[in-house]
Formats: C-alpha cells, sequence, structure tokens
C-alpha cells in the first residue's frame, strides 16, 4: 500500500508512451475493477471483522507479481472519459449521504459525517470560524493523494489514530479530493476518517468523512473537475417512494446562502 499510488503512476505513463494514446490510473483501474475491491478490502474495519489486525496500513501487500492487468484499448478510455464527463459527486447534509451519480441514475450510496454546528477557534485560521459544511455546486480542483495529517485545532501534524476500538494505529495512504463550492475553496475536504463510528453525525471541522474502503470508490469516480453538489434537502423520498422530513442538522441553514472565504468558511485538514 505504500508503494501502490507510486507504481499505478509509472505504470499508467509506460504504458500510455508504449501504446501512443492516453491512458492513465483511472481507465486501468476501471478496466481491472478488482482492484478497487482489493484496495476497499484493506479498510481496518473490514480486516478487523476477519479478525485481522493491521498496526501499519501501509505494509498491506495489494499487488503480487503473478497477478494478471488487462490494457484498456483506445475505445474502453473514451466511453470511460464520457462517463466522467456525467458524474456528480452528490452530498445532502441532513441525510449524511453522499451519492455517485450520473444524471438522475444513482451508481453509489455511501454515509458520512459533516461540520459541526458550531463556531470553534482553530489555529490552522488563526481564528473562530463556522465549521457548518458549506453547500453548493462546484468541482473538485485538487487531488491529495499523499496527504499530511493536521489537527486544524493546533495545527499540529500527526502521524497515528486511535480507532473505535481504542487500538492505536498508524494512518492510511488514501487519495482525499478538495471541492471548490460556487467558485470558492473552503477548505472543506472529502477524506476518509479512521472513526466511522462518527459517520451519521455533524462531527467534524466542516469535511465531509466517509469510511476507508468508500474513499478508495469515490477517489475512481471523482478525477480533477468532476462536478460536486452539496445540498441542504430535508424533504427526501425513501425507497418505498414516500416522502420524509429529515431532522433538521443546522437549523435555519436550509433558507440562508452561504458565502464566505476559505478564512471564513471550514478549515481542515481534520482531525481525522
Amino acid at each position: 500500500m505504500k508503494d501502490y499510488l507510486d507504481y499505478m503512476d509509472s505504470l499508467s505513463l509506460a504504458l500510455a508512451d508504449s501504446l501512443g494514446y492516453d491512458l492513465n490510473e483511472y481507465t486501468l483501474v476501471h478496466r481491472n475493477s478488482w482492484i478497487i475491491d482489493s484496495l476497499r478490502a484493506t479498510d481496518y474495519y473490514l480486516l478487523k471483522d476477519r479478525n485481522i489486525f493491521i498496526e501499519d496500513p501501509l505494509s498491506i501487500k495489494l499487488l503480487s507479481r503473478n497477478d494478471t492487468l488487462w490494457i484498456p484499448g483506445p475505445g474502453f478510455v473514451d466511453s470511460l472519459k464520457a462517463l466522467f464527463g456525467m458524474v456528480t459527486i452528490d452530498v445532502n447534509i441532513p441525510e449524511f449521504l453522499l451519492r455517485i451519480k450520473i444524471g438522475e441514475v444513482i451508481l453509489h450510496t455511501f454515509p458520512v459525517r459533516v461540520g459541526q454546528n458550531r463556531r470553534k477557534y482553530l489555529a490552522m485560521a488563526g481564528k473562530a470560524i463556522d465549521l457548518r459544511t458549506k453547500k453548493g455546486i462546484g468541482k473538485i480542483v485538487r487531488i491529495s493523494r499523499d496527504p499530511t495529517y493536521i489537527n486544524p485545532s493546533n495545527n499540529r501534524v500527526y502521524y497515528s489514530t486511535k480507532r473505535d476500538d481504542g487500538k492505536i494505529t498508524k494512518l492510511p495512504r488514501i487519495p482525499w479530493l478538495e471541492p471548490e463550492i460556487n467558485g470558492q475553496r473552503h477548505g472543506q475536504l472529502i477524506h476518509p476518517t479512521t472513526n466511522p463510528v462518527t459517520l451519521g453525525k455533524a462531527y467534524s471541522n466542516g469535511c465531509i468523512g466517509v469510511k476507508e474502503s468508500d474513499m478508495w470508490m469515490i477517489y475512481y469516480y471523482a478525477p480533477l473537475n468532476t462536478s460536486v453538489t452539496i445540498r441542504y434537502d430535508r424533504e427526501v423520498t425513501d425507497d418505498e417512494g414516500n416522502v420524509i422530513f429529515l431532522p433538521e442538522v443546522y437549523p435555519g441553514y436550509g433558507n440562508n446562502k452561504i458565502v464566505g472565504s476559505y478564512d471564513e468558511g471550514s478549515c481542515c485538514i481534520c482531525n481525522l
């Protein structure tokens, strides 16, 4: 896992140079979808369910010498590029859900956590800021594939995390996504949390947190410029077609237009 992303970069570049057409990590992985399944299976809690404890996620072996990788042809590459152009990452704050959508078709749905309903002093921002997750429409403008873990409350880098079961492990290397919302970068990222017990809650410093396993799926559907919608819709339809009204997460938030600069918005990298 420590070398996985770098290996995929070098392999994609070598194949693109050799084949003479645009080929990257995303097309290679989608042609070999078992890789996403293998990445998702490295989630600490999925391993724990199998009675496997991993103290260092970067030590997990992902690819073996005898594994077979299919090389995508130019037709597959073009089709996937067109698909990515239609994908939207849709987050509804009161539902605590993130959806990967193509038009109105939902491909995947994942539970999330969102920002707290309060103001808090963050050393990273140098002042008290509104921690509520900002709503609006935008796109992915930055992907951090080797993120530095910083507690925004005290601006200190950390290298280990306390899991929900009380055990301490080193941190995983899973990419984070930064959306620009309404033309502004609020510092609120989409990233994995090492404490999934916080999902379904207003818990973060503004970021949208997901399971480690789910973040791999989101990452491979959200290259740069992927559309992002973050909304606050309390009126939703359940699986049986019934209209239901969700409890308030941020009272009065749905009626207010949220504006602000990076300093006024959420400030992350979150304390996972």
